[in-house]
Protein backbone atom coordinates (compact mmCIF):
# COMPACT_ATOMS: atom_id res chain seq x y z
CA UNK A 1 0.00 0.00 0.00
CA UNK A 2 1.04 3.85 -0.88
CA UNK A 3 2.15 6.05 1.82
CA UNK A 4 0.73 9.27 1.65
CA UNK A 5 3.15 11.08 0.09
CA UNK A 6 4.15 8.27 -2.75
CA UNK A 7 0.58 8.52 -3.69
CA UNK A 8 0.96 12.21 -3.51
CA UNK A 9 3.99 11.97 -6.07
CA UNK A 10 2.22 9.65 -8.19
CA UNK A 11 -0.70 12.28 -8.71
CA UNK A 12 1.58 15.20 -9.22
CA UNK A 13 3.70 12.72 -12.21
CA UNK A 14 0.80 11.68 -13.18
CA UNK A 15 -0.89 14.95 -13.60
CA UNK A 16 2.51 16.01 -15.38
CA UNK A 17 2.63 13.24 -17.78
CA UNK A 18 -1.25 13.87 -18.90
CA UNK A 19 -0.18 17.82 -18.84
CA UNK A 20 2.75 17.44 -21.42
CA UNK A 21 0.03 14.65 -23.26
CA UNK A 22 -2.41 17.41 -23.75
CA UNK A 23 0.58 20.47 -25.07
CA UNK A 24 1.53 17.78 -27.36
CA UNK A 25 -2.06 16.93 -28.72
CA UNK A 26 -3.08 20.65 -28.76
CA UNK A 27 0.18 21.29 -30.75
CA UNK A 28 -0.16 18.63 -32.93
CA UNK A 29 -3.73 19.68 -34.00
CA UNK A 30 -2.69 23.44 -34.63
CA UNK A 31 -0.10 21.98 -36.64
CA UNK A 32 -2.68 19.92 -38.95
CA UNK A 33 -5.30 22.10 -38.91
CA UNK A 34 -6.53 23.23 -42.04
CA UNK A 35 -5.58 26.89 -42.33
CA UNK A 36 -7.46 29.98 -42.57
CA UNK A 37 -7.29 31.43 -46.28
CA UNK A 38 -8.25 35.31 -46.77
CA UNK A 39 -8.01 35.82 -50.41
CA UNK A 40 -8.21 39.68 -51.25
CA UNK A 41 -8.92 41.50 -54.80
CA UNK A 42 -8.53 44.45 -55.87
CA UNK A 43 -10.44 46.13 -58.73
CA UNK A 44 -8.21 47.55 -61.56
CA UNK A 45 -5.61 47.82 -59.94
CA UNK A 46 -2.17 48.11 -62.37
CA UNK A 47 1.05 45.94 -62.16
CA UNK A 48 2.75 48.91 -60.77
CA UNK A 49 1.04 50.24 -58.20
CA UNK A 50 2.12 49.14 -54.99
CA UNK A 51 5.48 50.19 -53.52
CA UNK A 52 6.93 46.63 -53.25
CA UNK A 53 6.05 46.44 -57.45
CA UNK A 54 8.03 49.70 -57.67
CA UNK A 55 5.72 52.51 -57.43
CA UNK A 56 6.98 55.64 -56.00
CA UNK A 57 4.14 58.13 -55.59
CA UNK A 58 1.28 56.26 -53.51
CA UNK A 59 2.14 54.73 -50.21
CA UNK A 60 1.38 50.88 -49.36
CA UNK A 61 3.07 50.25 -46.52
CA UNK A 62 1.03 47.44 -45.52
CA UNK A 63 0.97 45.62 -48.97
CA UNK A 64 4.82 46.14 -48.74
CA UNK A 65 5.18 44.85 -45.01
CA UNK A 66 2.96 41.88 -46.84
CA UNK A 67 5.25 41.11 -49.48
CA UNK A 68 8.37 41.57 -46.90
CA UNK A 69 7.00 38.35 -45.08
CA UNK A 70 5.75 36.49 -47.64
CA UNK A 71 6.55 36.09 -51.23
CA UNK A 72 5.61 38.24 -54.31
CA UNK A 73 5.28 36.65 -57.87
CA UNK A 74 6.59 38.87 -60.67
CA UNK A 75 5.20 37.00 -63.40
CA UNK A 76 0.99 36.19 -61.99
CA UNK A 77 -1.96 36.74 -64.93
CA UNK A 78 -5.49 37.00 -64.35
CA UNK A 79 -7.66 34.64 -65.93
CA UNK A 80 -9.39 38.16 -67.84
CA UNK A 81 -9.00 41.79 -68.12
CA UNK A 82 -12.15 42.72 -67.16
CA UNK A 83 -14.16 42.71 -64.19
CA UNK A 84 -17.15 39.36 -64.20
CA UNK A 85 -15.27 37.26 -66.31
CA UNK A 86 -12.07 37.30 -64.30
CA UNK A 87 -14.11 36.73 -61.33
CA UNK A 88 -16.05 33.90 -61.97
CA UNK A 89 -12.53 32.13 -63.79
CA UNK A 90 -10.69 32.83 -60.13
CA UNK A 91 -13.56 30.97 -58.19
CA UNK A 92 -13.61 28.04 -60.52
CA UNK A 93 -10.77 27.33 -62.07
CA UNK A 94 -11.41 27.83 -65.64
CA UNK A 95 -9.86 29.78 -68.41
CA UNK A 96 -11.55 31.93 -71.06
CA UNK A 97 -12.48 29.13 -73.64
CA UNK A 98 -14.23 27.30 -70.93
CA UNK A 99 -15.55 30.00 -68.62
CA UNK A 100 -19.26 29.87 -68.20
CA UNK A 101 -18.84 33.44 -67.92
CA UNK A 102 -16.78 35.17 -71.03
CA UNK A 103 -17.47 39.12 -70.49
CA UNK A 104 -19.31 41.98 -68.68
CA UNK A 105 -23.07 40.98 -69.94
CA UNK A 106 -25.18 43.72 -68.17
CA UNK A 107 -28.52 43.02 -67.48
CA UNK A 108 -30.18 46.07 -66.57
CA UNK A 109 -29.38 50.02 -65.50
CA UNK A 110 -27.28 52.03 -62.94
CA UNK A 111 -30.26 53.10 -60.95
CA UNK A 112 -31.68 50.88 -58.20
CA UNK A 113 -34.85 50.00 -59.17
CA UNK A 114 -33.21 49.42 -62.55
CA UNK A 115 -30.75 47.15 -60.64
CA UNK A 116 -30.63 43.32 -62.51
CA UNK A 117 -26.80 42.91 -62.27
CA UNK A 118 -24.65 40.77 -64.49
CA UNK A 119 -25.38 37.51 -66.37
CA UNK A 120 -25.48 34.79 -62.90
CA UNK A 121 -22.63 32.09 -62.73
CA UNK A 122 -24.64 29.07 -63.45
CA UNK A 123 -25.94 26.30 -60.36
CA UNK A 124 -23.60 23.74 -62.37
CA UNK A 125 -20.49 25.52 -61.50
CA UNK A 126 -18.42 24.71 -58.99
CA UNK A 127 -16.38 27.46 -57.03
CA UNK A 128 -13.85 27.58 -54.85
CA UNK A 129 -16.39 28.08 -52.24
CA UNK A 130 -18.20 24.95 -52.61
CA UNK A 131 -15.11 23.02 -52.35
CA UNK A 132 -13.65 24.68 -49.32
CA UNK A 133 -17.17 23.69 -47.96
CA UNK A 134 -16.77 19.99 -48.30
CA UNK A 135 -13.91 20.18 -46.22
CA UNK A 136 -15.91 22.12 -43.20
CA UNK A 137 -14.84 25.61 -44.08
CA UNK A 138 -16.70 28.43 -43.13
CA UNK A 139 -17.03 30.85 -45.91
CA UNK A 140 -18.11 34.59 -46.26
CA UNK A 141 -17.56 36.94 -49.18
CA UNK A 142 -17.31 40.60 -48.25
CA UNK A 143 -16.92 43.30 -51.69
CA UNK A 144 -18.19 43.01 -55.14
CA UNK A 145 -19.36 39.54 -56.71
CA UNK A 146 -20.60 40.46 -59.99
CA UNK A 147 -21.78 37.11 -60.93
CA UNK A 148 -25.42 37.41 -60.21
CA UNK A 149 -28.07 39.16 -58.00
CA UNK A 150 -30.03 37.63 -54.95
CA UNK A 151 -32.96 35.34 -56.01
CA UNK A 152 -30.66 34.01 -58.99
CA UNK A 153 -28.80 30.96 -59.12
CA UNK A 154 -25.78 33.11 -59.63
CA UNK A 155 -26.30 34.51 -55.75
CA UNK A 156 -23.74 34.03 -53.29
CA UNK A 157 -25.59 32.39 -51.31
CA UNK A 158 -26.44 29.59 -53.87
CA UNK A 159 -22.27 29.36 -54.96
CA UNK A 160 -20.78 28.17 -51.65
CA UNK A 161 -20.98 31.17 -49.12
CA UNK A 162 -22.31 30.98 -46.07
CA UNK A 163 -22.53 34.85 -45.79
CA UNK A 164 -21.90 37.57 -48.21
CA UNK A 165 -22.18 41.84 -47.93
CA UNK A 166 -21.65 43.99 -50.64
CA UNK A 167 -22.03 44.73 -54.57
CA UNK A 168 -24.04 42.09 -56.15
CA UNK A 169 -24.26 44.30 -59.52
CA UNK A 170 -21.18 45.91 -60.92
CA UNK A 171 -23.31 49.12 -62.22
CA UNK A 172 -23.70 50.14 -58.53
CA UNK A 173 -20.02 49.68 -57.17
CA UNK A 174 -19.48 52.95 -60.00
CA UNK A 175 -20.55 54.47 -56.58
CA UNK A 176 -18.17 54.12 -53.35
CA UNK A 177 -21.15 55.96 -51.47
CA UNK A 178 -24.07 53.81 -52.46
CA UNK A 179 -27.86 53.82 -51.36
CA UNK A 180 -27.64 50.32 -50.33
CA UNK A 181 -25.38 47.14 -50.22
CA UNK A 182 -26.89 43.38 -50.13
CA UNK A 183 -26.40 41.62 -46.60
CA UNK A 184 -27.67 37.57 -47.60
CA UNK A 185 -30.09 38.22 -50.38
CA UNK A 186 -31.30 41.50 -48.16
CA UNK A 187 -31.15 45.26 -49.05
CA UNK A 188 -28.78 46.98 -46.08
CA UNK A 189 -29.62 50.93 -46.36
CA UNK A 190 -26.87 53.04 -46.18
CA UNK A 191 -27.42 56.84 -44.82
CA UNK A 192 -27.16 58.45 -48.08
CA UNK A 193 -29.59 58.75 -50.79
CA UNK A 194 -29.03 57.13 -54.46
CA UNK A 195 -26.80 59.32 -56.81
CA UNK A 196 -26.05 59.84 -60.60
CA UNK A 197 -22.13 59.26 -60.32
CA UNK A 198 -21.80 59.62 -63.92
CA UNK A 199 -23.47 63.07 -64.26
CA UNK A 200 -21.28 65.35 -66.11
CA UNK A 201 -19.80 68.57 -64.43
CA UNK A 202 -19.94 72.33 -66.24
CA UNK A 203 -16.11 73.12 -66.73
CA UNK A 204 -17.17 76.89 -66.66
CA UNK A 205 -19.36 76.58 -63.99
CA UNK A 206 -18.65 74.19 -61.73
CA UNK A 207 -18.44 75.33 -57.78
CA UNK A 208 -16.67 73.25 -54.72
CA UNK A 209 -20.42 72.07 -54.06
CA UNK A 210 -21.21 70.30 -56.86
CA UNK A 211 -17.98 68.52 -56.84
CA UNK A 212 -19.42 67.79 -53.00
CA UNK A 213 -22.24 66.02 -55.14
CA UNK A 214 -20.33 62.85 -55.73
CA UNK A 215 -19.32 62.72 -51.41
CA UNK A 216 -21.43 60.96 -49.21
CA UNK A 217 -21.39 59.61 -45.39
CA UNK A 218 -20.74 55.79 -45.21
CA UNK A 219 -17.83 54.44 -47.52
CA UNK A 220 -18.81 50.88 -49.05
CA UNK A 221 -15.08 49.63 -48.67
CA UNK A 222 -15.29 50.57 -44.67
CA UNK A 223 -18.54 48.81 -44.42
CA UNK A 224 -16.91 45.79 -46.18
CA UNK A 225 -13.94 45.72 -43.70
CA UNK A 226 -16.25 45.70 -40.87
CA UNK A 227 -17.97 43.04 -41.84
CA UNK A 228 -15.31 41.04 -42.59
CA UNK A 229 -13.84 41.69 -39.21
CA UNK A 230 -16.92 40.69 -37.94
CA UNK A 231 -16.73 36.94 -39.55
CA UNK A 232 -13.42 36.93 -39.11
CA UNK A 233 -13.94 37.14 -34.93
CA UNK A 234 -16.89 34.59 -35.50
CA UNK A 235 -14.87 32.26 -37.09
CA UNK A 236 -11.95 32.18 -35.42
CA UNK A 237 -12.34 28.46 -34.02
CA UNK A 238 -11.70 27.59 -38.05
CA UNK A 239 -11.14 26.91 -40.78
CA UNK A 240 -12.46 29.64 -42.47
CA UNK A 241 -12.41 31.10 -46.54
CA UNK A 242 -12.86 34.74 -46.68
CA UNK A 243 -13.02 36.70 -49.93
CA UNK A 244 -12.43 39.98 -50.34
CA UNK A 245 -12.85 41.62 -53.71
CA UNK A 246 -13.15 45.14 -52.58
CA UNK A 247 -13.69 48.06 -55.21
CA UNK A 248 -10.73 49.77 -55.03
CA UNK A 249 -9.31 51.50 -57.34
CA UNK A 250 -11.92 50.85 -59.78
CA UNK A 251 -13.38 53.89 -61.17
CA UNK A 252 -15.10 56.40 -59.71
CA UNK A 253 -12.53 58.43 -57.89
CA UNK A 254 -14.24 58.79 -54.59
CA UNK A 255 -12.49 58.78 -51.27
CA UNK A 256 -12.46 60.13 -47.67
CA UNK A 257 -11.48 63.32 -47.47
CA UNK A 258 -9.23 62.61 -44.63
CA UNK A 259 -7.33 60.25 -47.25
CA UNK A 260 -7.17 62.78 -49.98
CA UNK A 261 -5.95 65.66 -47.85
CA UNK A 262 -2.62 63.25 -47.46
CA UNK A 263 -1.67 63.78 -51.15
CA UNK A 264 -3.18 67.35 -52.24
CA UNK A 265 0.07 69.51 -53.15
CA UNK A 266 1.71 66.62 -54.18
CA UNK A 267 1.03 66.62 -57.87
CA UNK A 268 0.09 69.17 -60.42
CA UNK A 269 -3.19 68.08 -60.97
CA UNK A 270 -6.74 69.80 -62.30
CA UNK A 271 -10.02 69.10 -61.49
CA UNK A 272 -11.81 66.17 -63.36
CA UNK A 273 -15.38 67.25 -64.85
CA UNK A 274 -17.11 63.99 -65.97
CA UNK A 275 -15.87 64.17 -69.14
CA UNK A 276 -14.23 60.17 -69.43
CA UNK A 277 -17.30 58.82 -67.39
CA UNK A 278 -18.06 58.58 -63.40
CA UNK A 279 -17.89 60.99 -60.93
CA UNK A 280 -16.26 64.11 -61.20
CA UNK A 281 -13.31 65.32 -58.35
CA UNK A 282 -11.28 68.28 -58.13
CA UNK A 283 -8.15 66.15 -57.29
CA UNK A 284 -8.41 63.44 -59.51
CA UNK A 285 -4.51 62.05 -59.24
CA UNK A 286 -4.85 63.03 -55.19
CA UNK A 287 -8.01 61.14 -54.77
CA UNK A 288 -6.79 57.98 -57.08
CA UNK A 289 -3.81 57.38 -54.69
CA UNK A 290 -5.97 58.04 -51.53
CA UNK A 291 -7.75 55.12 -52.90
CA UNK A 292 -4.83 52.73 -53.01
CA UNK A 293 -3.63 54.04 -49.29
CA UNK A 294 -6.83 53.54 -48.15
CA UNK A 295 -7.23 49.34 -49.69
CA UNK A 296 -3.46 49.57 -48.10
CA UNK A 297 -4.71 50.34 -44.88
CA UNK A 298 -7.86 47.22 -44.67
CA UNK A 299 -4.54 44.91 -45.34
CA UNK A 300 -3.88 46.34 -42.61
CA UNK A 301 -6.44 45.95 -40.50
CA UNK A 302 -7.04 42.60 -41.54
CA UNK A 303 -3.73 41.38 -40.57
CA UNK A 304 -3.74 43.20 -37.11
CA UNK A 305 -6.77 41.59 -36.46
CA UNK A 306 -5.50 38.01 -37.43
CA UNK A 307 -2.84 38.54 -35.40
CA UNK A 308 -4.65 39.65 -32.34
CA UNK A 309 -6.85 36.52 -32.63
CA UNK A 310 -3.46 34.44 -32.52
CA UNK A 311 -4.44 33.32 -36.04
CA UNK A 312 -0.94 34.23 -37.97
CA UNK A 313 0.78 31.06 -38.27
CA UNK A 314 -2.34 28.89 -39.61
CA UNK A 315 -3.06 31.59 -42.19
CA UNK A 316 -2.43 32.25 -45.55
CA UNK A 317 -3.27 35.73 -46.49
CA UNK A 318 -2.79 36.55 -50.44
CA UNK A 319 -3.43 39.78 -52.38
CA UNK A 320 -4.00 40.15 -56.02
CA UNK A 321 -6.23 42.53 -58.94
CA UNK A 322 -8.69 41.48 -61.04
CA UNK A 323 -7.44 43.17 -64.16
CA UNK A 324 -4.76 45.96 -65.43
CA UNK A 325 -5.35 49.78 -64.72
CA UNK A 326 -8.23 51.28 -66.32
CA UNK A 327 -8.25 53.98 -68.93
CA UNK A 328 -11.21 56.26 -68.01
CA UNK A 329 -12.85 58.15 -65.14
CA UNK A 330 -10.08 60.47 -64.49
CA UNK A 331 -7.79 57.54 -63.82
CA UNK A 332 -4.04 58.50 -64.93
CA UNK A 333 -2.73 55.54 -65.38
CA UNK A 334 0.66 57.15 -67.34
CA UNK A 335 1.63 59.89 -64.39
CA UNK A 336 1.25 57.16 -61.91
CA UNK A 337 3.55 54.16 -64.03
CA UNK A 338 0.56 52.52 -63.57
CA UNK A 339 1.65 48.91 -65.53
CA UNK A 340 5.17 49.88 -65.05
CA UNK A 341 5.72 50.22 -68.37
CA UNK A 342 3.74 47.14 -69.79
CA UNK A 343 1.70 47.33 -72.98
CA UNK A 344 -2.03 47.85 -72.80
CA UNK A 345 -4.25 48.14 -69.76
CA UNK A 346 -7.67 46.90 -68.50
CA UNK A 347 -9.71 45.29 -71.31
CA UNK A 348 -6.36 44.35 -73.47
CA UNK A 349 -4.53 40.89 -72.97
CA UNK A 350 -1.52 42.65 -73.74
CA UNK A 351 0.92 42.37 -70.56
CA UNK A 352 -0.63 45.54 -69.32
CA UNK A 353 -4.03 44.15 -68.88
CA UNK A 354 -3.31 40.76 -67.39
CA UNK A 355 -0.06 40.44 -65.34
CA UNK A 356 -1.09 41.27 -61.91
CA UNK A 357 0.62 41.79 -58.10
CA UNK A 358 0.39 38.72 -56.27
CA UNK A 359 1.40 38.05 -52.92
CA UNK A 360 1.27 34.92 -50.50
CA UNK A 361 1.96 34.95 -46.92
CA UNK A 362 2.04 32.74 -44.28
CA UNK A 363 4.37 33.14 -41.50
CA UNK A 364 6.82 29.41 -40.99
CA UNK A 365 5.01 28.06 -44.26
CA UNK A 366 5.93 30.41 -47.15
CA UNK A 367 9.61 32.35 -46.83
CA UNK A 368 9.27 35.23 -45.55
CA UNK A 369 10.64 38.16 -48.51
CA UNK A 370 10.99 35.75 -51.43
CA UNK A 371 10.44 36.61 -54.45
CA UNK A 372 9.08 34.19 -57.19
CA UNK A 373 9.09 34.36 -61.26
CA UNK A 374 7.05 31.10 -61.29
CA UNK A 375 4.60 31.70 -64.25
CA UNK A 376 1.12 31.73 -62.52
CA UNK A 377 -2.52 32.85 -63.64
CA UNK A 378 -5.45 33.14 -61.10
CA UNK A 379 -7.30 30.09 -62.56
CA UNK A 380 -4.57 28.27 -60.47
CA UNK A 381 -6.28 29.49 -57.24
CA UNK A 382 -8.57 26.38 -56.99
CA UNK A 383 -6.34 23.86 -57.48
CA UNK A 384 -3.86 25.21 -55.02
CA UNK A 385 -6.26 25.77 -52.79
CA UNK A 386 -8.07 21.53 -53.26
CA UNK A 387 -3.89 20.84 -52.72
CA UNK A 388 -3.89 22.27 -49.29
CA UNK A 389 -7.05 21.12 -48.08
CA UNK A 390 -6.41 17.91 -49.51
CA UNK A 391 -8.84 17.83 -51.88
CA UNK A 392 -9.06 16.25 -55.72
CA UNK A 393 -10.27 18.45 -58.88
CA UNK A 394 -11.83 16.31 -61.68
CA UNK A 395 -11.65 19.13 -63.75
CA UNK A 396 -9.92 22.35 -64.24
CA UNK A 397 -7.67 24.23 -66.12
CA UNK A 398 -5.45 24.90 -63.52
CA UNK A 399 -2.14 23.72 -61.83
CA UNK A 400 -1.66 24.37 -57.79
CA UNK A 401 1.12 27.02 -57.08
CA UNK A 402 1.32 25.52 -53.61
CA UNK A 403 4.92 24.00 -54.08
CA UNK A 404 6.17 26.97 -55.30
CA UNK A 405 4.93 29.05 -52.25
CA UNK A 406 6.18 26.39 -49.54
CA UNK A 407 9.08 26.51 -51.32
CA UNK A 408 9.36 23.09 -53.31
CA UNK A 409 10.70 24.05 -56.74
CA UNK A 410 11.62 20.40 -57.77
CA UNK A 411 8.09 19.47 -57.02
CA UNK A 412 6.24 22.23 -58.68
CA UNK A 413 4.50 21.61 -62.29
CA UNK A 414 4.55 24.14 -64.75
CA UNK A 415 1.92 25.31 -67.35
CA UNK A 416 2.40 24.18 -71.12
CA UNK A 417 0.89 27.70 -71.82
CA UNK A 418 -1.66 29.83 -70.33
CA UNK A 419 -4.63 30.86 -72.91
CA UNK A 420 -7.04 33.98 -73.10
CA UNK A 421 -10.38 34.13 -75.02
CA UNK A 422 -11.58 37.53 -74.81
CA UNK A 423 -14.87 38.37 -76.74
CA UNK A 424 -14.75 42.50 -75.75
CA UNK A 425 -13.03 45.25 -77.35
CA UNK A 426 -12.97 44.08 -80.78
CA UNK A 427 -12.54 40.11 -79.96
CA UNK A 428 -8.77 39.24 -78.58
CA UNK A 429 -6.92 35.44 -77.87
CA UNK A 430 -3.75 35.38 -76.00
CA UNK A 431 -1.40 32.64 -75.15
CA UNK A 432 1.53 32.32 -73.37
CA UNK A 433 3.98 29.32 -74.14
CA UNK A 434 7.19 29.50 -72.08
CA UNK A 435 8.71 32.99 -72.67
CA UNK A 436 6.41 33.58 -75.87
CA UNK A 437 3.61 35.66 -75.69
CA UNK A 438 1.10 35.03 -78.91
CA UNK A 439 -1.77 38.10 -79.42
CA UNK A 440 -4.58 38.00 -81.58
CA UNK A 441 -6.73 41.29 -81.55
CA UNK A 442 -9.85 42.50 -83.45
CA UNK A 443 -10.72 39.39 -84.12
CA UNK A 444 -14.48 40.25 -84.71
CA UNK A 445 -14.24 42.61 -87.51
CA UNK A 446 -11.08 40.60 -88.78
CA UNK A 447 -11.43 36.86 -88.07
CA UNK A 448 -7.90 36.12 -90.52
CA UNK A 449 -5.79 38.59 -88.29
CA UNK A 450 -1.72 37.18 -87.83
CA UNK A 451 -0.58 36.51 -84.52
CA UNK A 452 1.62 39.14 -83.05
CA UNK A 453 4.58 36.78 -81.77
CA UNK A 454 6.64 38.68 -78.65
CA UNK A 455 9.98 37.05 -76.35
CA UNK A 456 8.86 38.29 -72.84
CA UNK A 457 12.21 37.04 -71.51
CA UNK A 458 14.00 39.71 -73.67
CA UNK A 459 10.92 42.17 -74.59
CA UNK A 460 8.90 42.01 -71.64
CA UNK A 461 6.92 45.82 -72.69
CA UNK A 462 5.63 43.56 -75.84
CA UNK A 463 7.29 45.96 -78.38
CA UNK A 464 8.77 43.71 -81.05
CA UNK A 465 6.45 41.69 -83.27
CA UNK A 466 8.49 38.27 -84.31
CA UNK A 467 5.72 36.66 -85.93
CA UNK A 468 7.84 36.82 -88.87
CA UNK A 469 10.73 34.91 -87.49
CA UNK A 470 8.82 32.30 -86.21
CA UNK A 471 6.60 30.83 -88.68
CA UNK A 472 7.09 27.15 -86.98
CA UNK A 473 4.74 28.49 -83.80
CA UNK A 474 1.68 29.55 -85.75
CA UNK A 475 0.27 25.97 -86.20
CA UNK A 476 1.27 25.12 -82.67
CA UNK A 477 -1.01 28.26 -81.57
CA UNK A 478 -3.47 27.97 -84.13
CA UNK A 479 -3.78 23.80 -82.60
CA UNK A 480 -4.30 25.09 -78.87
CA UNK A 481 -7.27 27.40 -79.75
CA UNK A 482 -8.98 24.67 -81.20
CA UNK A 483 -8.53 22.12 -78.91
CA UNK A 484 -9.49 24.70 -75.71
CA UNK A 485 -12.31 26.72 -77.60
CA UNK A 486 -15.59 25.71 -76.05
CA UNK A 487 -19.13 26.98 -77.46
CA UNK A 488 -19.50 30.29 -74.89
CA UNK A 489 -23.25 29.59 -75.00
CA UNK A 490 -23.95 33.84 -75.38
CA UNK A 491 -24.39 34.64 -78.94
CA UNK A 492 -21.94 38.52 -78.06
CA UNK A 493 -19.18 35.94 -76.97
CA UNK A 494 -18.99 34.05 -79.90
CA UNK A 495 -16.08 35.10 -82.57
CA UNK A 496 -13.41 32.15 -81.87
CA UNK A 497 -15.48 29.76 -84.32
CA UNK A 498 -14.84 31.73 -87.16
CA UNK A 499 -10.91 32.49 -86.20
CA UNK A 500 -10.77 28.15 -86.39
CA UNK A 501 -12.37 28.20 -89.54
CA UNK A 502 -10.21 31.06 -90.93
CA UNK A 503 -6.92 29.17 -90.11
CA UNK A 504 -7.78 25.74 -91.49
CA UNK A 505 -7.80 27.55 -94.96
Amino acid sequence: MMTKPARLNHFLLTSIILFLIGVNAHAQSRKDALPNIIYIYADDLGYGELGCYGQQKIKTPNLDRLAQEGMRFTQHYTSMPVCAPARAMLMTGKHGGHSAIRGNLELGGFEDEEERGQKPLPAAEFTIAEMLKQKGYATALTGKWGLGMNGTEGSPNKQGFDYYYGYLDQKQAHNFYPSHLWENEKWDTLPQPWMNVHKKLDVTTATDADFDYFKGTSYAPAKMTEKALAFIERSKSGPFFLYMPYTIPHASLQAPDEYVKKYIGQFDEKPYYGEKGYASTKYPLSTYAAMITYLDDQVGIIMAKIKELGLDDNTIIMFSSDNGATFNGGVNAQFFNSVDGLRGMKMDVYEGGIREPFIARWPGKIKAGSVSDHVSVQYDLMATLAELTGQKLEKTDGISFLPELLGQKTRQQKHEFLYWEYPEKGGQIAIRMGDWKAVKTDLKQNPAAKWQLFNLKTDRNETTDVAAKHPELTKQFDAIVKREHSDPGVENWRFVEKVIETAKK
